[in-house]
């Protein structure tokens, strides 16, 4: 790739009220079915804030830059569940092994539950790392463990 090529492309943060950000194409994760109620929102970059462990990502829409996801690892929020891919799924992400995929969940604020911090645990986002193809996987049941952490 051409440094060319990566450097034309920059994307307004207004979150963190950063423009101009340049966007490596080599590090956008595609999602082939975009995510639910965003169909037309394929392509994704993942930021985070500076730190040496951050624990919320950002996961940034680069075809509608006013969608934007806080996402963090499951185990973030003391959760453990498995999830299993079909065929179909390993085919759309190009998985060879499991060592190629994290799990990651959107978060947010539940105002029915007085503005808690809450985790979309039922609909987590899939990411290859290796091939930068992601997906998101609708769950029909969801039997999540509690992790115990002393701390």
């Amino acid at each position: 790739m051409r440094p060319r090529d990566w450097e034309a492309m920059k994307i307004d943060l207004e979150h963190f009220g950063l423009r101009d950000v340049p966007v490596d194409p080599d590090s956008v994760f595609t999602f082939a079915d975009g995510l639910a109620g965003f169909p037309d929102c394929r392509r994704f970059k993942i930021f985070h804030e500076e730190g040496d462990k951050p624990a919320v990502f950002w996961l940034q829409s680069l075809d509608d830059v006013t969608v934007m996801f806080p996402i963090v690892v499951p185990e973030t929020l003391d959760l453990a569940y498995q999830i299993e891919l079909s065929d179909a799924d390993c085919e759309l992400l190009g998985l060879q092994t499991a060592d190629e995929a994290a799990v990651v969940v959107i978060v947010y604020r539940d105002a029915a539950a007085e503005g808690r911090i809450a985790a979309n645990t039922r609909s987590p986002i899939i990411l290859n790392l290796g091939n930068r193809r992601a997906m998101q996987k609708v769950l029909q049941e969801v039997r999540p463990s509690l992790l115990f952490r002393a701390r």
